[in-house]
């Protein structure tokens, strides 16, 4: 699907002030260095095609929950260091968002120059989408470029707000993620297969019921899995379990059926009595988890499962672990799909958060095609809902 937004290239930049949205909310350790700086790397291409065409750039973002303070812990400094290491330029950095450090960088701005403000969300205003606030960020520029995929999903005074006073595109990062992912909801190549993982069943009820038009096969794993092993008439011991979703687990199997997608879940599971490093684990068939026992992993038969069922596929969404993975001895499962994900002949889309982390850290990052830089918004773009930092933007 190709984008139907205007994107940078569809806008003249030369001599123009470029406010640039980027998704600079990065993980750091105590003291302060980014730990990964992917993110950061991923909004390199809009920047430079800005540097390039002569454009005077002022980027801004957001860094954790400071909830509306200046709180110094969530600056954005240590990306500014980042940044200008990586554009081999110096990225002046405001200490402030709207106040007069950024009016004064701003002012004296000149082209191929590039300036960071300070973190938006030290304003409550940014969350609240605030008019007033909005349209002084939008006073700073006469352009308005959104390329953070990973905020697209809140209407915020930088995501959306600012789009109302600007002549409004896309960046390179959000053009890239609406075509991948548009495209392999659209127009996948078949058999397209969906992994869905992670707690929570509720997170992913319009995800499933979405993609139940449009898969041939969906596979089930994570802490999900136990409600709909449940709707099937399995004792799950202990294992997480909503149980206020149990008929609509049953809907979506009979809907999958009526469809003819194919519903894949674990045939045997890891299980655990508490959920530590230290936890004796044993590895159970789905109808012997005993009471006190938590599925914590997808066992080996599960593994052998999935692994042939996704040996054919074209196209991959996958989103979400199939076990606790922050546990080492409970990654088995989400380490072994990113790995046959990283050897099957397919367009393989990786949908932000603990995914993403499980191929990064398996070393298989270069070999999918696409890993989103959104958790939360990949979500809901899988799902068919509107981002409202994507809707705002001008039509081509």
């Amino acid at each position: 699907m190709s984008i139907n937004k205007k994107t940078i290239e569809d806008i003249n930049v030369n001599d123009k002030k470029v406010l640039v949205r980027c998704d600079f909310n990065v993980p750091q350790d105590e003291q302060g260095n980014i730990t990964d700086d992917r993110r950061i790397v991923e909004t390199l291409k809009t920047i430079k095609y800005l540097i390039d065409n002569n454009a005077r750039v002022i980027l801004c973002s957001h860094l954790g929950r400071p909830k509306g303070e200046f709180k110094m812990q969530y600056s954005l400094k240590p990306v500014a260091k980042r940044l200008s290491e990586l554009l081999g330029q110096e990225v002046k950095m405001a200490t402030d968002v709207i106040g007069e450090s950024a009016q004064s960088l701003v002012d004296s701005l000149q082209p191929k120059e590039v300036m960071l403000l300070e973190n938006v969300r030290f304003h409550k205003e940014e969350e609240e989408n605030n008019e007033e606030f909005s349209q002084k960020l939008a006073s700073f520029a006469d352009i308005y470029v959104n390329d953070a995929f990973g905020t697209a999903h809140r209407a915020h005074a930088s995501t959306a707000g600012v789009a109302k006073f600007l002549p409004a595109v896309a960046g390179y990062l959000i053009e890239k993620e609406i075509e991948v992912i548009g495209g392999a909801l659209d127009n996948p190549q078949r058999p397209f297969i969906a992994i869905l993982g992670g707690k929570k069943v509720s997170d992913k009820i319009g995800v499933i019921e979405n993609l139940i038009d449009k898969a041939d096969s969906i596979i089930i794993g994570g802490g999900m899995a136990y409600t709909f092993l449940k709707a099937e008439g399995y004792e799950i011991g202990n294992s997480i379990c909503e149980m206020d979703k149990i008929d609509l687990a049953l809907s979506l199997i009979e809907k999958a059926k009526m469809k003819n997608v194919k519903l894949l879940f674990p045939v045997d599971v890891v299980c655990a009595k508490q959920i530590n490093e230290e936890a004796d684990a044993i590895c159970v068939d789905v109808g012997n988890i005993q009471g006190d026992l938590s599925g914590v992993d997808i066992g080996p038969k599960t593994i052998e499962l999935f692994k042939k069922e996704l040996q054919n596929a074209k196209t991959v969404i996958w989103n979400g672990p199939m076990g606790v993975f922050e546990i080492e001895k409970f990654a088995n499962g989400t380490n072994e799909i990113a790995k046959v994900l990283s050897q099957i002949n397919a367009i393989t889309i990786i949908g932000g958060g603990d995914s993403a982390l499980a191929v990064e850290k398996g070393g298989y990052a270069d070999k999918m095609t696409h890993i989103s830089t959104g958790g939360g918004a990949s979500l809901e773009y899988i799902e068919g809902k509107v981002l409202p930092g994507i809707d705002c933007l001008n039509n081509k």
